[in-house]
């Protein structure tokens, strides 16, 4: 289920999926569970409590999903991929079936790769995610990494003020 809360702590829902969600990555990171294989364990007949045992939640988890899309005016960028090289080291996952050669064909979701960095500290998860986005080449065509890396640098980003409205308030970010 998906909520946002405005200012006042009010929750609005967004909406409720029965399916695994694109994020689930951040959940496994900080938890250790690995859903997709807890989820078909269950099917299979298991008891949730058997599958997944008491559930401890540490450090933070982030996830920039890679997209092809131009990181300034979110044009889509479809076209072949001419290198591709994903970043690794501690704290870092990726998930992604693209390589290099590969076409991202302009009719279906934009989505590359997600990333996903984890640490103890959410300062040391969004470091671990500059080094991952700074080692990740796509080359070919445009990705939205450049924004993501700009994401990072911002004050108010670094520092946990963000809401809805951060890429409208925030000059050093796309174009309008």
């Amino acid at each position: 289920m998906e909520f946002l809360r405005d200012e006042s702590g009010k929750l609005y829902f967004i909406e409720m999926n029965a399916r695994i969600q694109v994020e689930h990555p951040v959940t496994e990171m900080v938890t250790g569970v690995d859903l997709v294989k807890s989820q078909i364990r269950v099917a299979a007949g298991d008891r949730l409590d058997d599958v997944v045992g008491k559930v401890e939640f540490r450090g933070h988890a982030i996830e920039c999903r890679i997209n092809a899309e131009d990181p300034d005016t979110f044009a889509p960028s479809a076209g072949r991929i001419t290198a591709f090289r994903v970043p690794g080291g501690p704290g870092i996952r990726v998930d992604t079936a693209a390589y290099a050669d590969a076409v991202i064909p302009p009719y279906y979701d934009s989505l590359i790769a997600k990333l996903i960095a984890h640490g103890h500290t959410r300062h040391e998860a969004m470091a671990r995610m500059r080094r991952g986005l700074e080692g990740f080449v796509i080359e070919g065509i445009k990705s939205t990494i450049p924004l993501h890396l700009r994401i990072l640098s911002d004050p108010d980003f670094m520092a946990g003020k963000f809401d809805t409205h951060f890429l409208e308030k925030t000059p050093a970010l796309p174009a309008k």
